[in-house]
């Protein structure tokens, strides 16, 4: 990992589908290992405040092995996941006994799915990762239907000094042991911490979904900013 997974270059697509590629089969129980099963939690949360209903059409994308998917597809919503990795998505759809979401590939930064096509447009960890997260904001933006609701969970960063240390410390040091553990690739797993140094987190995709004139823009913080929901309205 010479330049790192997220090093911005021409490759730096490529490199990040290989690192997801690499970690879908132990994805699951990593993250339940390294938020100590909070994860489900906080997507419970994400997929409550989208407060989708059955004449909802939503897309989730980077939708990995289906989380949010599924809690979308709960309440009656039509889903379409979308994700660029295909490891990840083979083991969505083997999830998805009742066939119950439209899992399809793609590209994020380029769904190409009709303007103003979705009432529902969620990511969920997996806007840091884009080689351009404006562009991945203004994509969802652009596929969402007036009215529709635009929403982001992801890592956030704190503000407050002395917890953003512990938090980043954690993230740097203690879950590349677990990819270390359970996948025998511990540089797989400091990809975390790597993607975050030059996102802008939540701060960053508040100030553009105001720029895409979204309103009811908020920031719905959690465990003082460690992970954040963005919401915004078309």
């Amino acid at each position: 990992m010479v330049k790192g997974y997220f090093a911005d270059d021409a490759t730096r697509a490529e490199r990040v589908q290989q690192l997801f590629d690499t970690i879908a089969p132990r994805y699951d129980l990593i993250n339940n290992l390294q938020s100590l099963g909070l994860h489900h939690h906080w997507k419970r949360r994400f997929v409550a405040l989208a407060n989708p209903d059955r004449s909802d059409h939503a897309l989730d994308l980077c939708c990995g092995t289906g989380d949010v998917s599924f809690a979308l597809a709960e309440s009656g919503t039509q889903v379409t996941g979308l994700d660029f990795s295909p490891t990840m998505l083979d083991h969505a759809k083997a999830r998805d006994e009742l066939n119950r979401v439209d899992f399809q590939h793609g590209d994020a930064l380029v769904t190409g799915f009709p303007d103003n096509h979705f009432d529902i447009v969620t990511i969920a960890y997996g806007l840091r990762n884009l080689a351009d997260f404006e562009g991945g904001l203004r994509e969802m933006h652009r596929v969402t239907k007036p009215g529709g609701r635009i929403m982001v969970l992801d890592f956030g960063k704190p503000s407050f000094t002395p917890w953003r240390w512990a938090y980043f410390t954690y993230l740097k040091w203690m879950v590349p042991v677990f990819g270390k553990l359970f996948c025998r690739d511990a540089p797989a797993y400091a990809y975390i911490h790597e993607s975050l140094e030059h996102y802008p987190a939540q701060d960053g995709v508040d100030k553009t979904l105001r720029k895409l004139d979204c309103r009811k823009v908020a920031i719905h913080r959690i465990l003082g900013s460690a992970m954040t929901i963005n919401y915004g309205v078309k």
